[in-house]
């Protein structure tokens, strides 16, 4: 299957990253308040894209360093971000370009679920953390892959793609889909000790037109897209 090459639609991403849903009113919020005091923190943040969760966490008070395979993303999140914040293009399955125990946190954003192999990458954010250090991470919810692929089987670990739209142009998504099982047992092994998993609703603040149809009269609206992890490096 072809790969998601974000070079090629950075632009519209980042556009719609902003203030669609999925982004700017549920993951990126829930990533926030998971992460929650970071003031004087170093963190990490792997596929940061053009940076709007570094510049929320930098707003925090964290002392923020992003990393992202796609150079365009990196060219938009250091006009974001200006020249204080370390950007480094680079494939999270190679090793990370950082010192041992550099960081307080890493987060992890919508990354994982791209990579077949999570054994490398967990072991490189396990090297890069401090004793104690934590990851926070999303990633796509197990059971999305089934609600796309209704004869996929569960308990595989298997590549599919999806469309999604960006600023109005359509965008084929590759993802590798894993059982929860399999992604616990690859965090145990990788030396981590699994603090919480969470399924969060929407923000509160969300505005009311980006709300489905179905949820408007829900509190606290939730629906299945992201499952997140607040992981400790043990």
């Amino acid at each position: 299957m072809p790969k998601t090459d974000y070079d090629e639609f950075a632009e519209a991403y980042s556009a719609d990253n902003e203030t669609n849903l999925l982004n700017g009113h549920y993951e990126r919020p829930a990533m926030l308040k998971l992460a929650g005091d970071v003031a004087g923190r170093r963190i990490l943040d792997v596929g940061c894209g053009s940076g709007p969760l570094s510049a929320a966490l930098r707003d925090k008070g964290a002392i923020m360093t992003g990393f992202d395979q796609s150079t365009a993303m990196l060219e938009l999140a250091r006009r974001r971000l200006g020249d204080d914040v370390d950007l480094t293009a680079g494939d999270l399955a190679e090793p990370l370009p950082y010192e041992d125990a550099a960081f307080d946190d890493v987060v992890a954003s919508l990354v994982l679920h791209y990579l077949e192999d999570w054994a490398k990458p967990l072991a490189e954010l396990r090297r890069v953390l401090k004793p104690g250090g934590r990851l926070l991470l999303s990633v796509n919810h197990p059971i999305l892959y089934q609600a796309l692929n209704p004869d996929g089987r569960y308990f595989d670990v298997v590549e599919f793609s999806y469309d999604a739209e960006h600023a109005g142009r359509t965008v084929v998504y590759t993802n590798w889909h894993r059982p929860l099982q399999t992604m616990v047992d690859d965090f145990t092994a990788a030396g981590f000790r699994i603090v919480s998993i969470t399924e969060p609703p929407i923000a509160p603040d969300t505005p009311r037109d980006l709300i489905p149809e179905e949820l408007k009269h829900v509190e606290n609206p939730r629906f299945i897209s992201f499952i997140f992890f607040v992981l400790e490096a043990a």
